[in-house]
Order: structure tokens, then C-alpha cells, then sequence
């Protein structure tokens, strides 16, 4: 065992007994010091449906813990509900959160010298976050997702959190009336659980599991189901096993684990935030990757799910068909899944699979057969070009363009062009740019869900493009781009665009093009200068002066 507090609070002497005596007040008794303490990471708040439900996985899993003969050690840790901070100035904190949650585990866990930790996350920050520290400290721990929303309905059709911001921009287009606006919004979230549909947190969750730190099928279950809050409790007995095991997560997060979550995203249709995410975790693991590794693994994994935001299904429709170990069977049959990746429960990813069929049930078109995918081909493209010298990402499904030449519109804020779209200031053919919301520049990378949802409520999804150094919510579909870096904030060429400018979106050839000169492109950079810093002080400025490119995952301890 490593040197930690078990091994602190065994050692009889005089100086341990303060030791002994603050755990004996948080319920220690003598046949307990020498049990392994295993930390609970619980995300659990009543600020987002997300995370409401989390306090009772996590009672399951102290028990579970118990159970196993280790004890229970329980910390909090924060969240911040994007659906509620979207579009709002709050919606800058969502991306810092990652950092605050990564943090407060690391800082928890290492300071009370912990021997494992089971986080419980709900709302999208909170996987990765806790995820960053568990590679950080690499003490054996499982990641529990708190579990997905049930769908709401009306009118017969499954709504999901993006129906209703949808509903806005149809409602401002005069497409719906008031009564069916209010009741989009009363009916899309019906209870607990993270946004329904192949959203980021549900994306996350699927990485997870495909990545062999979370249990099979655990990803897709609902969180207001039994079988969630068993699944919280057989966890906390496998990472038991683990510490007794010394089963540690960089033997678990290696190389060949990133790139069965990338293949297994890219089947799932899941979110762009995935791919800052990874980088983020990859980059704590101490794993080499790229944006470049995305973009060979999509090019050879098909899309072989119907799912929401740009399908049919949501992520409880998945569960019913097979869930993630589903589609992971089918790419592992296929060589696209590294088989020998170790999990942890000590088993390989192709001996958890051993039982699930090659091919999905043929009553359901959740998970289509091999040989009638959605796409032949991955969705999360990476773009470069003169405006992206560093790269962006782009999510090329669902549209019926997949390439756009227009006139820029040039925004400075997500206020400022939501205002325009919702006042019919944008046409067909317009390519929209969004600036100053990168990781320094807004700071906290902001996602456009807003302004997405209103071109598509307004029916411009196909016929307008958006670029943006911001992000996009997993509920983003249609032809945008995103994660544009250098970021304006730091001068990339986004920073220069002007209004009336011609800019090309080419998702085939991997494109994003100011048509301007190289001339002309260094004249501007040579007259740009950096807006004023929009916080001084507070977590915000300090984010912004650590954060790094987006390129590179938007971490804060790159240059340390």
C-alpha cells in the first residue's frame, strides 16, 4: 500500500493519536484503522436536475464500501448546471468548474490521504473534472455517472432539454404559438438526471465506460431507475477490490483506452466537448493526443447510432438496445476496439464483452448493423486553415451542406448575435462569427447553445454557418464550428475577421478559409490590438491568466 493515512493511523505511538482521535468522532471504531479509506466525491446539489439524485447513489455506495470492509470517507464537490447558466454571463463558470472540481477532489483526497475514491457525477464538468483528478493522483478509484433523464413528450415526439431552446427560435419566427412555447418548456425536463439525448454528459459517461473506468452499461441507465443506485453500490465493491489490488487509473488510462472512447464517441454521435475533454484528461494521464488523433479515428469509424441532438433517440433508447457494451462489441469485432485494455474490475475490455452479440437486435433502429450505419464515417471533424491555423471542430452531421461560402457577420459577445438572429438580422448564406469567448477571452469558453437553437428554430440550421473560439453545447447540431484556435483574445486570425469578409466552411476537406490575402492578413494582425482583461480579479481572472488553447484542451497547469 502506499504511504497514506491507513498506514498513518496503524502506527501505535503517541504521535498518531490525534489521528486516531478525529476519525474516532467521524465514526472510526478500533477494528476500523485498518481498513482501506476510500473517499466519496459527491457531486450532488439541488442547483440542476443533473445532480439532484446523486446523495442517494452515494448513500449506496457507502454502503457498498462498508460492505466491503473498507470505510466511507464522504466530501462534497460543486457544479454548475449549464442548461440553467446557458447564455447567460454565468455560463462562463461552466468551464472553470471542470478546474474547480478536478481541484477540490485532488485537494480532498491527496490532503486526507485517501486510499481510493468512488466521484459521483451528474451534469457535464463534473465527469471530466473528476476524471483530470484521478489521473492527477492515481489512486485506484471508479467514476459513477449519476444517470440520464427520462425523455418528456408532447405531441407524440420525445423532447429533451434542446427542445426548448428550439422553441424559442420557433416561437421568434412565428412557427409556434405561446401556449405550445410554455409547454415545450414544462414537459422537456420531467425529473432527475442529466440532459437526455448523445449530449456532453452523456457523451462523457459513454468515454467512461469505454474506457474501462466506469462499469458496463452504468452510462446510459436512467437515473431514476433501480438499477442505477445498484450499479453505485457494485461499484464501490470493485474499487475495493482495486485498492486491494493496487489496480491504479494510468494502468487503466493508457493510450489504447483514449482511442476506444474516441471510436466509441464517434459511433455514439456524441458531443464536440469530448474532444476538449479528452485532451484534458489525456494531458493529466500523462498520455500523448491530439487533435489530430481524432480526426484519423473518425475518418474509419462510422456513426452507427440514431440519437439526439441530430437523430431520433435519446440516451434511454440506447440502454434498452444494448447500451455502450453494444456498440462497443461491434467495433471490437470490426478491429476498431483495443480488446486487450485493461477495466476496473481486472478484466480486459474484450472479456467484459465476451457475452454481448456482434450485431444489435433486429426489432429496433437505435443501433443500426454494421452494414447500414448512419455515417461511413465519424461526425467531430477537425478543421484548420488560415482561420484555425491551430485547429478547430466541427460536428458534420445532420446537416444537408457540408460546405458553406458567405458573407461574415461579425459578433463580438453570444448576446449580440442572439439579439441579431432573434431580430431576422440573419439570411440564408450568412456565415456568423462569434469572438472574444475562447478560454482567456471570455473568459471561460462559453457554449452557443442559444444561438444554434435559434437558427435551427428559425430554419436557418442548413442555410447559415457559425464559427466561434466559444464552444457548443453536446445539443448543438448543424453547420457550425467551434473551439476556432489561436482565439481571438490571444490574436488568432478570428480576431481579424470584418464584416462583409468571405469565409468558406468545408467540412469534407477539413476547411475553415478567410478569403483574404496573406498580405492583407498581416496588415490586420499588425493593427490588432488585445481587448482590456473583462475580469481583474476573482477565479475568472485568475482562469484566464492560466488557462491554455482549447487546442490543447483548455488546461491550467500546462506551463507549470
Amino acid at each position: 500500500m502506499p504511504d497514506n493515512l491507513r498506514s498513518q493511523v496503524v502506527t501505535q505511538g503517541k504521535e498518531r493519536s490525534p489521528n486516531r482521535a478525529m476519525l474516532r468522532a467521524v465514526g472510526f471504531g478500533d477494528q476500523d484503522f485498518t481498513k482501506p479509506i476510500v473517499g466519496i466525491a459527491n457531486g450532488y446539489s439541488t442547483i440542476t436536475p443533473c445532480n439532484m439524485g446523486l446523495n442517494v447513489l452515494a448513500g449506496r455506495a457507502e454502503v457498498g464500501i462498508r460492505n466491503a470492509a473498507a470505510m466511507p470517507q464522504m466530501f462534497g464537490t460543486i457544479t454548475i448546471s449549464d442548461g440553467i447558466s446557458m447564455g447567460t454571463e454565468g455560463m462562463k463558470y461552466s468551464l472553470v468548474s471542470r478546474e474547480v472540481i478536478a481541484d477540490s477532489i485532488e485537494t480532498a483526497c491527496t490532503g486526507q490521504s485517501m486510499d481510493g475514491v468512488l466521484a459521483i457525477g451528474g451534469c457535464d464538468k463534473n465527469m471530466p473534472g473528476a476524471m483530470i483528478a484521478i489521473a492527477r493522483m492515481n489512486i485506484p478509484a471508479i467514476f459513477v455517472y449519476g444517470g440520464t433523464i427520462k425523455p418528456g413528450h408532447y405531441n407524440g415526439r420525445d423532447l429533451t432539454v434542446v427542445s426548448s431552446f428550439e422553441a424559442v427560435g420557433q416561437y421568434s419566427a412565428g412557427k409556434i404559438d405561446d401556449q405550445e412555447l410554455l409547454a415545450v418548456e414544462r414537459l422537456a425536463c420531467p425529473g432527475a438526471g442529466s440532459c437526455g439525448g448523445m449530449f456532453t454528459a452523456n457523451t462523457m459517461s459513454s468515454a467512461f465506460e469505454a474506457m474501462g473506468i466506469s462499469l458496463p452499461y452504468s452510462s446510459t441507465m436512467a437515473a431514476e431507475d433501480a438499477e442505477k443506485a445498484e450499479s453505485a453500490e457494485k461499484s464501490a465493491f470493485v474499487l475495493v477490490e482495486a485498492i486491494r489490488n493496487q489496480l491504479l487509473p494510468r494502468q487503466i488510462l493508457t493510450r489504447k483506452a483514449f482511442e476506444n472512447a474516441i471510436s466509441v464517441i464517434m459511433a455514439v454521435g456524441g458531443s464536440t466537448n469530448a474532444v476538449l475533454h479528452l485532451l484534458a484528461i489525456a494531458h493529466a494521464a500523462g498520455v500523448e493526443l491530439s487533435l489530430d488523433d481524432f480526426e484519423i479515428i473518425r475518418a474509419r469509424v462510422p456513426v452507427l447510432c440514431d440519437l439526439k441532438p441530430s437523430g431520433k433517440y435519446v440516451a434511454t433508447d440506447l440502454h434498452s438496445c444494448g447500451g455502450i457494451p453494444q456498440v462497443m462489441k461491434m467495433l471490437l469485432v470490426h478491429d476498431l476496439l483495443h480488446g486487450d485494455a485493461l477495466t476496473i474490475t481486472g478484466q480486459t475490455i474484450a472479456e467484459v464483452l465476451a457475452d454481448v452479440p456482434a450485431e444489435p437486435r433486429t426489432d429496433q433502429d437505435v443501433i443500426r448493423p454494421w452494414n447500414n450505419p448512419l455515417y461511413a464515417q465519424g461526425h467531430l471533424a477537425i478543421l484548420r486553415g488560415n482561420l484555425a491555423t491551430e485547429g478547430a471542430v466541427a460536428k458534420i452531421t445532420g446537416v444537408k451542406k457540408s460546405k458553406i461560402t458567405g458573407s461574415a457577420r461579425v459578433f463580438e459577445s453570444e448576446e449580440t448575435c442572439l439579439s441579431a438572429i432573434l431580430g431576422h438580422q440573419i439570411q440564408a448564406g450568412d456565415v456568423i462569427v462569434i469572438r472574444y469567448e475562447g478560454p482567456k477571452g471570455g473568459p471561460g469558453m462559453r457554449e452557443m447553445l442559444a444561438p444554434t437553437s435559434a437558427l435551427i428554430g428559425a430554419g436557418l440550421g442548413d442555410s447559415v454557418g457559425l464559427i466561434t473560439d466559444g464552444r457548443f453545447s453536446g445539443g448543438t447540431y448543424g453547420m457550425v464550428v467551434g473551439h476556432v484556435a489561436p482565439e481571438a483574445a490571444v490574436g488568432g486570425a478570428i480576431a481579424l475577421v470584418q464584416e462583409g469578409d468571405t469565409i468558406t466552411i468545408d467540412a469534407d476537406q477539413r476547411l475553415l478559409q478567410l478569403h483574404i490575402s496573406d498580405a492583407e492578413l498581416a496588415q490586420r494582425r499588425a493593427n490588432w490590438q488585445p481587448l482590456k482583461p473583462r475580469y481583474t480579479t476573482g477565479v475568472l481572472a485568475k482562469y484566464a491568466k492560466l488557462v491554455s488553447s482549447s487546442s490543447v484542451g483548455a488546461v491550467t497547469d500546462l506551463d507549470l
